[in-house]
């Protein structure tokens, strides 16, 4: 299974999700990240969320920044989007109802309704990508044991 997770600059947000998701789940699942802009393309992640990776044990540094291309639509089996504005212009790239049925929330997907948007830390501190960190590892949670149980149904 294929999993994509869409932040704006894939710098921050989606390389910590990218991350942690991996973190938790075993070799039958891919794991990548990308941006809904190319201005950091090539880029590694900020270095403040690289540290934060490294702080709670995982390695986010070879990570390289790339925009979401039209390909990640028929490639990835689950694709998810950090905030609205993600959701709303990947939805946009879609060419049919079976690419639109793979892109989520990720915090809707994780059972967070209320507040479904991952905020941004970029112009934040420190202390704002440790909090995303917990935010995102606690939606990690949730969805790998999504993930892994529809693994084994699909395979039953």
């Amino acid at each position: 299974m294929k999993i994509l997770m869409v932040c704006l600059g894939n710098i921050c947000r989606s390389p910590l999700a990218e991350g942690i998701l991996k973190s938790k789940l075993s070799d039958n699942f891919f794991v990548d990240s990308a941006g809904t802009i190319s201005m950091h393309e090539g880029e590694n992640p900020d270095k403040r969320a690289v540290k934060t990776a490294a702080n709670h044990g995982i390695d986010i540094s070879k990570q390289k920044s790339r925009p979401i291309r039209l390909s990640d639509l028929e490639n990835f089996d689950k694709i998810y989007c950090m905030d609205l504005k993600n959701f709303e212009d990947v939805i946009s790239m879609t060419k049919n109802e079976e690419q639109r049925k793979k892109v989520r929330l990720f915090l809707e997907e994780a059972g967070n309704h209320q507040d479904c948007e991952v905020p941004d830390p970029y112009w934040g501190d420190m202390s704002d990508f440790e909090n995303i960190f917990h935010l995102l590892d606690s939606a990690c949670n949730k969805i790998s044991r999504q993930l892994q149980q529809q693994l084994i149904n699909d395979k039953i």
